[in-house]
C-alpha cells in the first residue's frame, strides 16, 4: 500500500498498526482496532488501557468483531484491486478456550492423539492469543500426563510435539504448584526424555530441561529432598554436552535446576559425585554469556561449602584461575560469589599449593584491585579477611609487591 497512490479511508486504519484493518475489532471503549494490533497490545503487557481514550480495557475476549466495517473494507480493497490494492480474505472464525479442551480429549485417543500434538504445536507457535486460551483450558497439565505417559510406556512417539509446546506457553508457577502428587512422575519423566535419542534431540532435550526447571523452581523441600543420583547425573551430563547437544537456553536452564537444589546438604554430595564441579568450570572456561556466568559461580559457590566439592574444585587445575578472571569483569552479582568461593578456598583448603596458586593466577592483585572499588561492605571485609589470612606467605615471595598488600592488611 505504501507505493499506491490512492487515499484510503481513515476509519480502515488502525490507530495501533496504521495499516488498513484486516479483522475489525471494537474495544469497549467504541474504538475499533485491527484484531492482531489491538491482541498484541494487550497480551504482551505494553498497557491494559485503550491505546486512543487511556481508558481501561479489560481482556481480549471483550472485542467484538465489526462485521459491518470488515465488509466496507473488503468491497472498497475489490473496487480498487484494479489498482494494486490487495484484497483481504474474510477472517475465519477465532479459536477459543472450547476449541483447546477439545484438543485435550483427542489426545486421549490413539487414532487422533499425533493429529491433536501437532494442532497444539502448531496455534501454540502462532499467537499469544492462543497461548493464553490453552494455559487457561489446561494444555500444560495436559502435555505433562502426555509426557508421563510416554515415560511409563517407553514410546516417544509425540514427544518433540508435547515439549515444544511446554515451552511455547510455559508452565504457569500457579499451575506447577498445583501438582506436588504427580512431581515425581514428571520429574522422572523428563529425566529419562534426557537419555532418550531423538532426531531433534537438540530441541527436545532443551525443551526438557525447561520445563525441569518450571516444575523444579515450585517443588516442595519434600521433592528436593527426595532427588536420586540418576537425577544430577542426567542434568550435569547436559552442561558436559554444551553448545553442541544443546541450546544456551537449556544449559542456563539446567544451571538453574542445580541452584534451585543446592540448599540440601544432600544435593550438594550428589552433584559432586556426579562431576558437577569440573563440569561448570569447564563450561566456564568457554567464557560464556553473563548470566550463565552467575549461576555457575552461584552453584560452585554451595559446592565449595562442602570439603568434597572444595576438594574437587582444587583438583582442576583452572578453578582458581577461572573465578579469579571473572572478579570485575561481569557483574556485582558475580564478584560476590566469585569472592565467596576464593573464602572458602582459603579458610578451610588453603595448603601451600593453594596459597602459592593464588598468587600465581593473580588472585592477590585482583582482590586488592577490588578493595579500591565501591563494593558492598561485606564483600570488603570478606577480601580483607582472604588477604589477611595469607599475606605472611605471599610477603616471602619476591615477585609480590609489599607496599600493595601492606596497605590493606594494616
Amino acid at each position: 500500500m505504501e507505493d499506491i497512490d490512492v487515499e484510503v479511508p481513515k476509519y480502515f486504519i488502525c490507530p495501533i498498526s496504521l495499516q488498513i484493518m484486516r479483522d475489525p475489532v471494537t474495544a469497549i471503549t467504541g474504538i475499533t482496532y485491527d484484531r492482531e494490533s489491538i491482541e498484541q497490545w494487550l497480551l504482551k503487557g505494553k498497557s491494559t488501557n485503550c491505546p486512543v481514550t487511556q481508558q481501561p480495557l479489560p481482556t481480549v475476549s471483550d472485542l467484538t468483531p465489526n462485521h459491518t466495517l470488515r465488509r466496507l473494507i473488503q468491497a472498497w480493497c475489490n473496487e480498487n484491486a484494479s489498482l494494486g490494492v490487495d484484497r483481504i480474505p474474510t477472517p475465519k472464525p477465532s479459536i477459543d478456550k472450547f476449541h483447546f479442551l477439545k484438543l485435550i480429549k483427542q489426545l486421549q485417543h490413539p487414532d487422533s492423539k499425533m493429529k491433536a500434538l501437532k494442532e497444539l504445536d502448531f496455534l501454540a507457535a502462532k499467537n499469544e492469543r492462543n497461548r493464553k486460551y490453552m494455559v487457561e483450558a489446561g494444555v500444560p497439565k495436559a502435555m505433562l500426563s502426555f509426557i508421563v505417559n510416554c515415560f511409563k510406556e517407553d514410546c516417544v512417539s509425540g514427544l518433540e510435539e508435547a515439549l515444544s509446546v511446554l515451552f511455547l506457553i510455559r508452565i504457569p508457577s500457579a499451575e506447577a504448584k498445583l501438582l506436588p502428587k504427580q512431581n515425581d512422575q514428571i520429574i522422572k519423566s523428563l529425566i529419562w526424555v534426557l537419555g532418550c535419542e531423538l532426531n531433534t534431540q537438540v530441541m527436545v532435550k532443551s525443551h526438557a530441561v525447561s520445563a525441569l526447571k518450571s516444575i523444579i523452581e515450585t517443588a516442595s523441600s519434600v521433592v528436593l529432598e527426595r532427588l536420586e543420583p540418576k537425577f544430577f547425573e542426567m542434568i550435569v551430563g547436559v552442561l558436559k554436552q554444551c553448545t553442541t547437544r544443546i541450546t544456551q537456553q537449556g544449559i542456563n536452564s539446567a544451571l538453574h535446576v542445580l541452584l534451585d537444589a543446592c540448599p540440601w546438604g544432600r544435593n550438594r554430595l550428589m552433584m559432586v559425585e556426579s562431576g558437577a564441579v569440573s563440569a561448570l568450570i569447564e563450561l566456564e572456561l568457554g567464557s560464556p554469556e553473563k548470566r550463565t556466568t552467575e549461576l555457575i559461580l552461584g552453584i560452585l559457590f554451595h559446592l565449595c561449602s562442602c570439603a568434597d566439592g572444595r576438594a574437587e574444585f582444587l583438583r582442576h587445575k583452572g578453578g582458581i584461575a577461572v573465578v579469579t578472571k571473572r572478579i570485575m569483569r561481569v557483574s556485582p552479582a558475580a564478584d560476590d560469589r566469585a569472592v565467596l568461593i576464593l573464602s572458602l578456598i582459603s579458610k578451610f583448603s588453603a595448603t601451600s599449593w593453594v596459597v602459592h596458586e593464588m598468587l600465581e593466577v593473580g588472585t592477590v592483585t585482583k582482590l586488592c584491585m577490588l578493595l579500591q572499588l565501591d563494593c558492598a561492605t561485606y564483600l570488603k571485609e570478606k577480601t580483607m579477611e582472604i588477604l589477611r589470612s595469607h599475606s605472611d606467605d605471599w610477603l616471602k615471595f619476591p615477585c609480590m609487591d609489599k607496599t600493595v598488600l601492606t596497605r590493606y592488611i594494616k
